[in-house]
């Protein structure tokens, strides 16, 4: 039972640390934004406007992933016997539409611009660019330092926003050294296409994730072939089916499935041997075995 509570006080204090990254992530996103988007109509450069409206939506993202982080906090009710934790992917799959649509639009008004491009205040343009690449490279700093980019698909969300920010920054540095040196109006809207296209690439990423797990997915992390190999090496064990494995939220993995053993074995005794030995090798505490004999017949399942 130890272990059960000493991944959930893991699980909190994880999510504390999350949290805390989030909000400094998010003041520093909110200042910058305003900056940008003042900054883009003063000096009519869509590589700034563009950045500031990947900022918005980089406010709105880390306010989700906040407001998600809150959700999954309460506790589970006979009606959501889960709990909240599934908001945190839901607000990841929301994030990664919006880095979409954003990606979209930018890519949209950056194609007008080609025919026309207008002139742009280079210099004002790469001095905002580069307040907001050293706002954006704190945020990531502080979401790194706090928080679980690597396995929490929610944070990671909020985090690919903040780096999607970092580039769009340095792109408009770029483009306004360009429009400064050779009156290249045109470097404006190519690069704004460049930022879109990583952008959406870091999109993708969190899309995927974000869809397989809420297609209760196995994780990634885990091959199945190879759980139902170590069941099957306990002594006494004949078969294994219906074995199922999902990601409720990041870090918090599920496993259900039926064992068939030998008549005259203890079930009591092999059944504790696949708890430990799921819980040791493959790191799942939360586990639902049923254990058979060769008396026990069913229907067959659908999954």
């Amino acid at each position: 039972m130890n272990s059960h509570h000493h991944s959930h006080d893991h699980h909190d204090f994880n999510r504390e640390n999350n949290k805390k990254g989030l909000i400094i992530a998010l003041l520093i996103t909110v200042g910058i934004l305003l900056l940008e988007f003042f900054g883009g109509l003063m000096t009519n450069s869509l590589a700034l406007l563009s950045d500031s409206g990947h900022m918005l939506s980089d406010a709105s993202s880390l306010a989700l992933s906040l407001i998600a982080i809150w959700f999954a906090a309460k506790p589970a009710s006979p009606n959501k016997t889960y709990g909240f934790y599934r908001f945190e992917i839901l607000a990841a799959l929301f994030n990664g539409v919006t880095l979409f649509v954003i990606a979209g639009f930018i890519i949209w008004e950056a194609v007008q611009r080609f025919f026309n491009p207008p002139t742009v205040a280079s210099g004002s343009m790469m001095l905002i660019a580069s307040i907001g690449l050293i706002a954006n490279l704190l945020s990531a700093w502080v979401l790194m330092r706090k928080g679980d980019v690597k396995h929490n698909v929610n944070v990671r969300s909020a985090y690919l926003h903040v780096i999607g920010d970092a580039l769009g920054s340095v792109g408009a540095i770029a483009a306004g050294f360009i429009m400064w040196l050779f009156d290249w109006y045109i470097a404006d809207p190519i690069i704004s296409i460049l930022v879109a296209l990583l952008i959406l690439k870091g999109a993708w990423g969190v899309l995927k994730h974000s869809i397989h797990i809420l297609m209760e997915g196995t994780p990634v992390t885990i091959d199945q072939n190879e759980v139902k190999k170590a069941l099957k090496s306990i002594e006494g064990v004949k078969d294994v089916h219906d074995l199922h494995i999902w990601t409720i939220t990041s870090g918090l993995d599920s496993l259900s499935c039926h064992i068939l053993i030998e008549d005259h074995q203890d079930s009591q005794k092999v059944l504790q041997a696949a708890i430990h030995m799921i819980e040791e090798k493959f790191k799942i505490l939360h586990t639902t075995i049923q254990i058979e004999t060769s008396q026990i017949h069913h229907g067959k399942m659908k999954v």
